[in-house]
């Protein structure tokens, strides 16, 4: 048997894996990324960020045109879903295409369309539609990410899941009239809202009391009265089947003790994510659990030349924190599995693509005990760009170290929020203060400017 030599595998080829491969590839190490798909991109690509926001984006556009209605703009309204689906796939095929570019373009990074197997701490199996080969890796990265978790719930096969929405060639192709969804997290409510904003009829079912369970409730329950008209949410429910009825599909609950049920075209079940843990890893005694493998800040598991990034340690399950952590992961390759480089969990900026959005990063009020941080807030009712484009509702609010009055994590609902979070982001990350903050003179109108106005409400 010929065994094949390379200075690091890849269980993957997403955000978690090709930022290292590149980085390792730059330092003249030999690179091979092992992926089921055949492609370079991960289920960000396939199934989530960018196809879900294509439709999010397409969805805000037609809130607009029904905003600016009574100016003359929009004219007659109509949504043509199939056309929005056929737009969808054509930004997945162009960043297929890009991607495709970039690894061509690098001669020491090969990708191969198969699956890996770990025999021992160096050795990896691939099984691809060639066969079998077997690898000797000076270093692997985990980077096999996460999959929709489907519970044993009677009826889950009449379900759509994520998966069936937003990949390329999606199982939906028409608007349904009506919609359910069974999850309250960012996934199920995001989707809620786009398809409420297109005009379909949805009803989403949580388990819990809280929509978004464990996200900090000031920002829950700011965010929920501003969704679209046509969604209903309920709370506390236990879905007990999914029926198909022949035109359609017919869900069955409980909720205060008393059976219920709604029958309608289409239900999306949405109810989490699991991590893909690649065979072998557990005989190796990588340790794992429902969350993912269990690593630290150095991305380590218990042998110093294995790493597992992304979505499979669940520590930060989004593609941004992935591509981070491939990149500590590179950096503590080429020091020589000594850690030089750190990813840091708790300040990754999060956005629930909701209409309107809702982000967050840090500590917030929910995170610490009260009084243990001083609050800052903007309301967008006041801000130019939200009166220009009539999106008044929602605010920042910022949270600052008492004494130091250092900005330590924030929440916004509204507009822009998803860019705003950001740029808090880079002030946490650099350390900088309410006064800071206050000094930098933001761009007007812009919606930039409510964060050095709430700063300067401290001063």
């Amino acid at each position: 048997m010929t065994v094949q030599e390379v200075d690091l595998l890849c269980v993957g080829a997403g955000g978690a894996a090709y930022p290292a491969a590149f980085r390792l590839a730059k330092a003249g190490k030999k690179v091979l990324m092992v992926d089921p798909k055949g492609v370079m991109s991960g289920n960000c690509l396939y199934e989530g960020c960018v196809p879900s926001k294509a439709v999010r984006e397409t969805a805000a556009f037609y809130q607009d045109a029904q905003r600016f209605q009574p100016y003359g703009l929009g004219g007659n309204l109509h949504v043509d879903f199939a056309a929005l689906m056929q737009h969808k796939d054509a930004i997945q095929e162009r960043r297929y295409a890009q991607h495709a570019a970039e690894l061509a373009a690098e001669p020491l990074i090969r990708l191969i369309k198969g699956v890996a197997r770990l025999l021992d701490p160096h050795t990896v199996k691939v099984d691809s539609d060639a066969g079998t080969d077997t690898y000797h890796a000076r270093h692997i990265l985990i980077a096999s990410g996460s999959d929709v978790f489907i519970p044993p719930l009677p009826g889950a096969e009449w379900c759509l899941t994520s998966h069936d929405l937003y990949k390329p060639s999606p199982a939906m192709r028409a608007l349904p009239e009506k919609l359910l969804v069974i999850g309250g997290g960012y996934i199920g409510l995001e989707t809620a809202t786009f398809f409420a904003a297109l005009g379909t009829e949805v009803t989403l079912l949580q388990k819990g009391a809280q929509i978004l369970n464990g996200m900090d409730p000031g920002m829950v329950n700011l965010l929920l009265p501003l969704l679209p008209k046509g969604l209903e949410l309920r709370t506390n429910v236990e879905v007990q089947r999914v029926e198909n009825t022949g035109t359609g599909r017919r869900v069955v609950w409980l909720e205060d003790g008393k059976e219920q049920n709604q029958e309608v075209d289409a239900v999306l079940l949405a109810v989490g994510r699991r991590p893909v843990i690649p065979e072998g890893a557990e005989a190796l005694g990588i340790a794992f659990d429902h969350h993912g493998i269990q690593v630290g800040p150095s991305l380590q598991t218990r042998f110093p030349h294995i790493y597992a990034a992304g979505d499979v340690n669940g520590r930060v399950p989004l593609f941004h924190a992935a591509v981070r952590q491939s990149l500590v992961a590179g950096h503590n390759i080429l020091a020589g599995n000594v850690p030089s480089d750190y990813a840091d969990f708790d300040h990754v900026p999060t956005t629930i693509f909701t209409l309107p959005a809702a982000a967050y990063i840090g500590l917030t009020p929910a995170k610490v005990s009260p009084g243990s941080l001083l609050e800052a807030r903007y309301a967008f009712s006041e801000d130019s760009r939200a009166q220009i484009l009539e999106r008044l509702d929602g605010e920042i609010r910022l949270f600052f170290e008492p004494g130091s009055l250092r900005i330590r994590g924030a929440w916004i609902v509204g507009i822009d929020a998803g860019s705003l979070i950001g740029q808090v982001g880079t002030a946490i990350a650099g350390g900088m203060t309410a006064y800071d903050l206050a000094r930098f003179a933001d761009q007007h109108p812009m919606s930039a400017e409510g964060i050095s106005k709430a700063a300067r409400n401290l001063l």
